[in-house]
């Protein structure tokens, strides 16, 4: 069965009187050049297990199958069951997982699914789940590799440098956790029903702590705090953040290093993370 076939998909829906949900952002690829690019780019093969979020009908699920040890995919919808298990009948390496992701054990999945294997992630993740998810499986600190389809504002997000347009907390949150890779656009032709944005596929690829933060904690309250009231300066957006007058603000940031008037889209880890310890001697 070709899970890529405008006319075998609607077909398989049919049989199983499925209905597209548009509350769980499902969205199926009828391009197979998508899920065969996906799959390579998450470096899936011998002696990996690979984490799926949103199957849907398992195209890249069945493209992960042919190159990993073993895939454990995760799905919400009840409604899909009878049809993954239809469609990934041939491929007994995979293991589906009935649930919401959000509330798994990720620590037990990885334990009972990979034992012996290098766990990575490689999914089409539903939009609407993007940034909770990318943030649980970021702080997991379980996963050699998270590669993910998602909608091309956010992958811009994420990827983005300071001073863009796009950068801001989610952008740090994910640098400080993990290099990021913008790899390729995905038209909105390639999915059935289309939908009204651009996807785009990304790799975070985890690697240690930023060595120049010192207070985890203290580190994101100040990120937090700058992106809060984005247009205001540095100085404004912290005084809603911080128990400190706006002189102790002022002292804090020329002690950095940097300009009061300055905006915190235009800061750096390294620079956040000065920031951090200033605010801590005040505070």
């Amino acid at each position: 069965m070709d899970l890529c076939n405008m006319e075998e998909i609607r077909a398989l829906l049919s049989r199983h009187n499925f209905h597209f949900s548009k509350a769980l952002g499902q969205n199926f690829l009828i391009e197979s050049w998508v899920p065969q690019e996906i799959a390579d780019a998450s470096g899936a093969g011998a002696g990996y297990g690979v984490l799926e979020i949103g199957p849907g009908i398992g195209p890249l699920t069945v493209q992960l199958a042919q190159r990993a040890d073993k895939v454990a995919s995760v799905e919400l919808d009840q409604t899909l069951l009878p049809i993954l298990a239809e469609t990934l009948a041939d491929y007994d390496n995979v293991a589906v997982i009935p649930g919401d992701v959000m509330k798994l054990d990720l620590s037990a999945v990885v334990a009972q699914q990979f034992p012996g294997l290098t766990p990575l992630v490689c999914s089409n993740l539903p939009y609407n789940i993007t940034t909770p998810v990318l943030t649980l499986l970021l702080e997991s600190g379980l996963f050699s590799a998270i590669t993910v389809m998602i909608q091309k504002e956010v992958a811009q997000r994420i990827c983005a440098q300071p001073g863009a347009g796009a950068y801001g907390a989610f952008s740090v949150l994910c640098q400080y956790y993990a290099k990021t890779e913008f790899l390729f656009d995905v038209p909105k032709e390639c999915f059935l029903p289309s939908p009204k944005v651009t996807s785009a596929v990304i790799r975070l690829t985890p690697c240690p702590p930023p060595e120049c933060v010192h207070n985890k904690e203290l580190f994101f309250r100040v990120v937090r705090g700058a992106f809060g009231l984005r247009r205001k300066t540095l100085l404004n957006a912290l005084s809603a953040a911080f128990p400190l007058n706006k002189e102790q603000l002022r002292n804090c940031i020329q002690s950095a290093g940097l300009s009061p008037e300055i905006r915190g889209e235009r800061l750096s880890i390294l620079e956040f993370a000065l920031l951090a310890d200033e605010i801590e001697k005040s505070l």
